[in-house]
């Protein structure tokens, strides 16, 4: 077996959703595991989250719910995005509170519900108040709302949006809010209303108290990330994902050669080349070794020595004590030092959410903290 895997601290997930639980209260919480978990691992994550407080999932495919379920995992599931209605006797079949901003779709579920003797069968609305990605428009979500309210085969269980820019703008999150206030006030006009009205995810609920209504979608901060570096500050997280591998070869080369493809660095001086089995297959970004990324080995940094092959990677690590077979943490703490999915993600010029959810399959996953 190859000595690469990725860690996940289930006890951190547990920590952290019940930081953050503690927080919102009294809104439930939504524990998000769509992506496997933000690459953490969807079933094992999912228990852990519940174990934590979590009241609700969130996925955003059927096929992700169908996995849940599989994994014994009984408690509520909300479907983010509108599936095709030809998926809708699926997500009956599952037990899965749909999210529809079509009627189309809508429309489905009832027919699904009703062959399956599942009457009537709770779904979600979703309006789009300024993310513009996918929703009903306020007009068109009052008139969708009206016909499942009219539709005996359906109960309106929920009424959402999602915010765009939570972390950074907070007058247009506000703005946002607004819009669906403006929609639930004026259905509540007419005698129709939903128990669960949600709107925030990590960042509105950790720092914006007002967007927590009935409900929380809680993706990045239950796997111990920040969307932005203060957000929920003071709010205790634990970062769950330490990504390990081992030294599988050393060579010593002299000043001048220049390892790996391209051969686009030189060593300054005479040195100690560790290999390492991982690579960008595996979700090390290739160009990190361009961007003055490292590695811990015994709780110290060592420089990439060259490009971040597709199973392999090699490492400087100078005169020091190395041997095959030591632990090499590319992710994570090691003793006193800890490289971050912040650190990779400002070295590429991208977001946490994307590094961690990019360690593909070919890394096992390995759990600890397994016991609550």
């Amino acid at each position: 077996m190859r000595p690469s895997w990725v860690e996940v601290d289930l006890a951190a997930v547990r920590s952290n959703v019940a930081a953050i639980a503690d927080v919102v209260a009294p809104a439930a919480l939504c524990a998000v595991v769509k992506a496997d978990a933000y690459g953490h691992g969807d079933v094992p994550v999912a228990g852990a989250a519940l174990d934590g407080g979590a009241q609700w999932l969130a996925v955003a495919l059927v096929e992700e719910a169908a996995r849940l379920r599989e994994g014994g995992i009984d408690a509520p599931i909300l479907l983010l995005s509108e599936p095709s209605p030809g998926d809708a006797a699926e997500v009956v079949a599952l037990g899965v509170t749909p999210t529809a901003y079509r009627w189309s779709f809508a429309t489905a579920v009832a027919v699904a519900a009703e062959a399956a003797g599942a009457t009537p069968y709770e779904i979600h609305v979703k309006v789009d108040s300024g993310m513009h990605r996918v929703g009903a428009r306020p007009e068109e979500a009052l008139a969708l709302v009206r016909r499942i309210a009219d539709d005996r085969r359906l109960a309106l269980a929920g009424i959402w949006t999602h915010f765009a820019v939570s972390e950074e703008d907070t007058d247009y999150t506000a703005g946002q809010l607004k819009v669906l206030h403006s929609l639930v006030d004026s259905l509540a006009a007419e005698g129709i209303s939903a128990p669960w009205i949600h709107a925030a995810n990590t960042a509105a609920a950790l720092d914006m108290a007002p967007s927590r209504l009935s409900l929380v979608r809680v993706g990045l901060g239950m796997y111990g990330l920040r969307p932005a570096p203060a957000v929920g500050d003071g709010v205790d997280l634990r970062p769950a994902m330490r990504v390990v591998s081992h030294v599988s070869y050393l060579q010593r080369l002299s000043a001048g050669e220049r390892p790996s493809y391209g051969r686009v660095r030189a060593l300054a001086e005479e040195s100690t080349i560790a290999t390492i089995p991982i690579g960008y297959a595996d979700g090390v970004a290739r160009r990190l070794a361009t961007v003055g990324g490292e590695v811990l080995i015994a709780g110290k940094r060592h420089p990439f020595a060259g490009n971040i092959t597709m199973d392999q990677i090699v490492v400087d690590v100078g005169d020091d004590p190395v041997s095959v077979g030591d632990q090499v943490v590319l992710l994570g703490r090691q003793g006193d030092d800890a490289i971050t999915a912040e650190e990779w993600a400002d070295r590429l010029g991208t977001i946490n959410y994307e590094i961690v959810c990019d360690f593909g399959p070919r890394l096992p996953r390995r759990y600890l903290g397994s016991a609550p």
